[in-house]
């Protein structure tokens, strides 16, 4: 299943949501959705995301009081990797953004989690192969209509989605002169979702080709930050996609993370 360009309004949409309405449940043409694009939207053969259209029960009861406390949420997203991979975690963020986005062009709500779960009743749930690893979660359903008290403390009400401006994150080509693909691409990057608001990523513009860098290895709150370039990867094509440009992406060595070349 290639990108879906749905997903690219989904992109200014999607916000981090903790607190879901439990008298709502997730509409049976929706589900048949959900399911459908976790099977078909398998990028890579070492990630895949499997939508558990169950109620997570305590998954989400020990979150950290800091990262806020999710709430009635009727559904989880799984993402799991193999971690034989040594690309997994770029891969991961990739694949586990298109549903994402998927997700919120239906209209539901999600969060990236990936310290705050209890693993073991995510498990109890799922079954994994020999090598892979649930890398992270995210609970799925309506979100409730109001930002609650504890959402508007932990995001400074929205302050989690302010970004740090281009002139910091882009070199190569300037900025007058990039293409139009380019210039979508990395304003699509720029709002990708990361752990913490870190935004570890780089980006260089050539005429026919988008290099994604992070700018220090390793991880940090139990999260690669080549994870977090994967997700604005899949958002860098969907910008350039927006603009009638497609092209194919080759992952590099650290510090690089992909690059990705146009037809």
């Amino acid at each position: 299943m290639p990108l879906s360009i749905e997903w690219y309004p989904a992109i200014n949409v999607r916000r981090s949501r903790r607190r879901y309405d439990k008298f709502r449940t997730i509409e049976p043409a929706k589900v048949e959705r959900l399911h459908k694009t976790c099977a078909e939207f398998r990028p890579f053969p070492s990630t895949r995301v499997e939508f558990v259209a169950e109620p997570p029960d305590d998954i989400f009861t020990n979150a950290l009081v800091f990262y806020g406390n999710i709430k009635f949420s009727p559904s989880f997203l799984a993402f799991i990797g193999d971690m034989s991979d040594h690309n997994v975690q770029e891969k991961m963020g990739y694949t586990s953004e298109g549903i994402i986005l998927e997700a919120t062009a239906l209209g539901l709500g999600t969060c990236w989690v990936a310290l705050t779960f209890r693993s073991k009743s995510a498990l109890a749930m799922l079954k994994l192969d020999k090598g892979e690893k649930l890398i992270g979660v995210s609970p799925l359903g309506y979100a409730t209509d109001a930002i609650t008290f504890e959402e508007k403390a932990f995001t400074s009400f929205g302050a989690n989605h302010q970004r740090k401006p281009l002139s910091t994150m882009v070199s190569g080509m300037p900025e007058s002169e990039w293409p139009a693909w380019a210039r979508a691409a990395v304003e699509a990057a720029r709002l990708a979702p990361s752990a913490i608001n870190r935004q570890p990523w780089n980006f260089h513009i050539e005429k026919n080709s988008l290099t994604v860098a992070v700018k220090s290895p390793g991880m940090e709150f139990n999260v690669a930050k080549r994870l977090d370039c994967g997700i604005a990867m899949l958002h860098a094509e969907l910008g350039a996609l927006n603009c009638g440009k497609h092209g194919t992406w080759e992952l590099l060595k650290q510090p690089q993370v992909a690059r990705f070349q146009t037809e």
